[in-house]
């Protein structure tokens, strides 16, 4: 196995191609950003015509009060976790093969949390409602329902997203500086000056900021696990068949995890090629992030197959016909394509002559993520068209073009958001990479000889 990162590499270097990076990208980078306004564009058009037709529109009905929405929140909540949540237990394991890839990690759960945000608003349709889930002072005495999922969820997003906006600022305020006293004029001159906050360098400020950086870690990594446990409870909390389960809140957890480290892979070989990070993003590093996704893919495996065999072997009917009928009913094609694309196409992961083949992982981490999409999918649709009752069973519904146009544009702006912040902040930790560089060459330095070297 190569190493993670060059031991010659001058600091100097580091910091010219970083830099160089916020400001000469590749001509698809502008192919990217563009694609990603249009798409954007569509989602916009598509929500002001739902709201000024109705949630009509949507296909949503008595039956099917959660749909395509709900499930692209959930997906979006869960893609939100690898980054801060991997970026925080790497670091407390001093895994040095992070420090090349994290602060994009970061910026990608930024980013798909306030891609979900979007998705509570649109799912509310009357879109000044979103003023009763608020956690306003109870003096009015008009409190929201907390038993409303949509409240539980106000709270969990609010609280992770603030959370890892000042882990990714914090980590940025050393890298902000390098940018400050390299950038001589313009706009970008008076942003790095503000947000460095006065940075030299000195002793005591390096003391502080890890303390201050190792203090946030340690209080995202259960934030993290309890945000998502806040999200399955929506549904384990409710009798509708299917989601009735004790296992789903770790369930739910791994496959947060599952979507975002597939999510890193496409975002570490897009980075790699437009921003030409090569020497940074090595292959070393993403065979590491390969055989981390695939052990984290067949935990997700294992709790499936739990979940299934909980409900087979139980004695709840219901459940056993939900699953039934996910398995051979109008859901099956999509139950079976979540089943090939998260449990067995993985399976490739584990083999070493793929793990650094950057288009086809490319290709799977995309699929990966197609697969958990699904999975989302599948835990709202078939349990609203074949709940408890037989006379709400309404197994022909599916989204509208409205619901599709939406849910496409979410991912539109999410690609436009942390495209322009590739190009304004630094991607890559540079003053890690060094600290990275620094590390391997005294250990080179204090290698002992083996006989015969010279």
């Amino acid at each position: 196995m190569g190493k993670d990162i060059r031991e010659d590499i001058a600091w100097a270097q580091i910091n010219k191609d970083v830099l160089k990076s916020l400001e000469n990208p590749k001509k698809l980078y502008w192919v990217i950003l563009l694609i990603a306004i249009a798409m954007v564009g569509v989602a916009v058009g598509c929500e002001i015509y739902q709201y000024q037709t109705g949630m009509g529109v949507s296909n949503k009905s008595n039956s099917h009060v959660w749909s395509l929405y709900i499930a692209t929140f959930i997906f979006w909540i869960g893609m939100s976790h690898s980054g801060t949540l991997l970026s925080a237990i790497l670091h407390l394991m001093h895994a040095d093969w992070r420090k090349p890839i994290y602060r994009f990690a970061e910026a990608m759960t930024t980013f798909s949390l306030m891609t979900a945000g979007l998705f509570v608003l649109v799912h509310l349709g009357r879109l000044w409602m979103v003023y009763y889930v608020m956690p306003y002072p109870n003096e009015r005495w008009v409190w929201p329902n907390f038993q409303s999922p949509l409240v539980w969820d106000m709270f969990a997003i609010a609280t992770y997203l603030s959370s890892s906006v000042i882990f990714l600022y914090v980590g940025m305020i050393p890298d902000l500086a390098i940018c400050r006293d390299n950038i001589h004029a313009g706009w970008r001159k008076k942003l790095y000056t503000v947000l460095s906050l006065g940075w030299e360098g000195t002793d005591r400020q390096w003391r502080n900021f890890r303390i201050t950086y190792l203090t946030i870690a340690c209080f995202l990594i259960p934030l993290a696990v309890s945000v998502h446990s806040i999200v399955a409870s929506d549904f384990a909390m409710s009798n509708m068949p299917g989601w009735h389960v004790t296992s789903f809140p770790p369930y739910f957890v791994a496959g947060a995890l599952y979507s975002g480290c597939a999510a890193i892979i496409t975002l570490f070989v897009i980075l790699r090629y437009v921003f030409k990070f090569e020497e940074y993003m090595t292959l070393p590093i993403m065979r590491k992030l390969v055989r981390l996704t695939f052990a984290i893919a067949m935990v997700w495996t294992y709790l499936n197959l739990i979940e299934f065999s909980s409900v087979w072997y139980g004695h709840d009917q219901t459940a056993k016909d939900q699953l039934i009928f996910k398995a051979t009913g109008p859901y099956a094609p999509y139950f079976w394509a979540m089943i090939f694309f998260g449990s067995i196409l993985p399976l490739l992961l584990a083999f070493k002559r793929f793990q650094t083949h950057l288009p086809l992982l490319f290709v799977v981490s995309i699929f990966l993520n197609v697969g958990m999409w699904l999975e989302r999918w599948m835990i709202i649709g078939p349990s609203f068209a074949h709940g408890h009752y037989p006379w709400t069973w309404d197994h022909d519904q599916w989204p509208s073009l409205v619901q599709w146009g939406i849910v496409f544009g979410s991912f539109g702006w999410f690609t436009l958001l942390f495209m322009v912040f590739c190009k304004v902040f630094p991607s890559v930790s540079m003053y890690e990479v060094k600290e990275m560089v620094y590390h391997r060459t005294l250990a080179l330095k204090n290698k002992p000889a083996v006989k015969g070297e010279h």
